[in-house]
């Protein structure tokens, strides 16, 4: 269990509030073009995003829940995981590693619950992502649903700083409040109507979706909160300045994925998301 840290968070009235904006433009500005055009090549490059990203969140997920790499449990766990989602997302699924990833998470559902439960939701999430690129519509698709996730935290973020105002769960997160929360919502709907009138969508529905995702996003950012206050830890990692971990600026989106996939499966082959 790591030792408990302070996470109060500077309010709006405090200068060092933007301290950490910096950071976070800079990674953005990097990190957003190189995401934009590997889901644009698609395929393997796509793939190989999305895998190397489903590795980093195993990482941190079993660093969050006590799981050292330097131990053979956790060599083993990540060899596993690698095999497994190598193998499915490049359609290969040998049954060895298939099931040598079925027996794993079995164990360690009855043996460390949060822990299994948690990469069982970090591959289901990376399959809805890998999922969803599929087709000619895919790449429309996630250029619906990443936009409308980043506008969601850049709304909440700003929303929240600026206006401040009641917390929206102190026992789990003291530095969000409604007022952010409503900020991204907002942002989001902004953004996913604009998107869809664009390129010729359905503005109205395309609202809506955005709101709903917005709100799984805001959903995501908090269940990852609760998992860093019980293992008490402040980041899931260090690799993203401004940022944290992958966990901590992907958690809204594997949150919003499910639905995302969904209402693709809804709208059938060749349909946009908000159509």
């Amino acid at each position: 269990m790591h030792a408990p840290v302070d996470r109060s968070e500077p309010g709006p009235d405090d200068p060092a509030r933007w301290g950490d904006l910096p950071r976070r433009v800079t990674s953005t500005l990097l990190l957003v073009p190189f995401v934009v055009l590997m889901m644009w090549l698609g395929g393997i490059a796509w793939a190989l995003t999305a895998m190397v990203a489903g590795a980093g969140l195993t990482v941190e997920w079993a660093h969050l829940c006590g799981v050292s790499w330097r131990r053979w449990q956790g060599m083993l766990l990540l060899v596993a995981f690698g095999l497994a989602w190598g193998s499915i997302m490049f359609g290969f699924a040998p049954p060895p590693a298939v099931l040598a990833i079925y027996v794993l998470l079995t164990v360690l559902i009855l043996v460390r619950p949060l822990l299994g439960l948690g990469l069982i939701y970090i591959g289901l999430a990376i399959w809805a992502l890998l999922w969803l690129r599929q087709g000619q519509d895919g790449f429309a698709n996630l250029l619906f649903l990443l936009p409308v996730i980043w506008a969601s935290d850049i709304g909440a973020y700003v929303t929240g700083r600026v206006v401040g105002g009641h917390k929206l769960a102190p026992l789990i997160s003291p530095g969000k409040t409604w007022s952010g929360a409503v900020g991204g919502v907002l942002a989001a709907c902004l953004v996913g109507g604009a998107i869809a009138g664009g390129l010729a969508g359905d503005a109205t529905r395309a609202v809506v979706i955005a709101a709903a995702l917005s709100v799984l996003s805001q959903l995501g950012d908090l269940g990852e909160s609760w998992a860093k206050r019980h293992f008490g830890v402040k980041d899931s990692g260090n690799l993203i300045p401004g940022h944290g971990g992958l966990f901590d600026r992907l958690d809204g989106l594997l949150a919003a994925s499910f639905l995302a996939a969904g209402l693709a499966v809804w709208a059938g082959p060749g349909q946009y998301l908000w159509r």
